[in-house]
């Protein structure tokens, strides 16, 4: 059972990676895609497939993590028992208020950061996913991992996320199936799945430029995003207020000029003051 689960959320990940594309991409990388997923679809014993489908067209959500015996899409608290039935994974268990398709992954990167208090003033913006001590001026990297890498190690030491190492292996995993790296130097690697609190943004910039892909193209400006599956929707929206933000040449060179976390973090909230809401 534990394989079809993994197929399942395999499949889950190509459609919310088509969905990103048409988004923000170019659609170059669309043919593939849908030759991909409907491989994987066709793959799936009848009645799952069935079951997928119908699921599919009410959210293109499916598949949801339990996370400290919650669904981590809806919230519903699950009983004890169907608890540890998801856990031993012998059979499908659905979720009794969203009916998505329930699975835990014990292992996975978690949020781990500071709950905001009643007393604090409610943030706006960026501000609400990112902060100054995860901004990098200076991102020294000769490669998308060596970026990676040390933007996933900021939100680590920052005591944002757990488990820098399998946040990198998933982003990897992710940039393996389709390149996040954008035209105008920009790149949004990212990790779905990380639960426990809120999407979280580093971000860091090369004014050298970074090799991303075999094609060579050269990414000043990361942002790595780490993302709840239940703001999937969201992610699609931030990454195309960025987009939109950075195609002015005047709001890239801020970025690039800045030469402290504090002037980046500036930089970063002036450019997206009305993209980013």
């Amino acid at each position: 059972m534990q394989s079809l689960i993994n197929h399942l959320n395999q499949l889950q990940e190509l459609l919310l990676i088509r969905d990103e594309h048409r988004t923000t991409g170019d659609g170059r990388h669309m043919d593939r895609l849908n030759d991909s997923i409907e491989q994987l679809t066709d793959m799936l014993p009848v009645e799952m497939k069935s079951l997928y489908l119908r699921l599919y067209k009410k959210d293109h959500i499916v598949m949801a993590p339990m996370h400290n015996g919650c669904c981590a899409i809806c919230g519903m608290r699950m009983p004890i028992s169907q608890v540890q039935a998801v856990r031993l994974c012998k059979q499908i268990q659905s979720c009794p208020s969203c009916a998505r398709i329930l699975f835990e992954e014990s292992d996975a990167p978690k949020w781990i950061g500071d709950a905001p208090s009643r007393t604090e003033p409610r943030k706006s913006g960026i501000s609400r996913f990112s902060a100054e001590i995860l901004m990098v001026p200076n991102l020294k990297a000769h490669s998308a991992v060596e970026a990676i890498e040390k933007l996933a190690k900021v939100m680590e030491e920052q005591n944002f996320i757990s488990a820098s190492d399998k946040l990198v292996q998933s982003a990897l995993e992710r940039e393996a199936v389709l390149s996040t790296a954008m035209e105008n130097g920009l790149a949004f690697p990212h990790v779905r799945g990380v639960e426990g609190g809120g999407l979280t943004l580093a971000m860091g910039v090369s004014k050298k430029g970074i090799p991303w892909d075999d094609a060579g193209k050269l990414v000043n400006i990361v942002f790595f995003i780490t993302i709840p599956t239940a703001v999937s929707a969201f992610y699609l929206r931030l990454m195309s207020g960025l987009t939109e933000t950075f195609l002015k040449e005047q709001n890239r060179e801020a970025i690039l000029e800045a030469k402290t976390s504090e002037e980046l973090w500036k930089a970063l909230l002036k450019a997206t003051r009305y993209s980013i809401k």
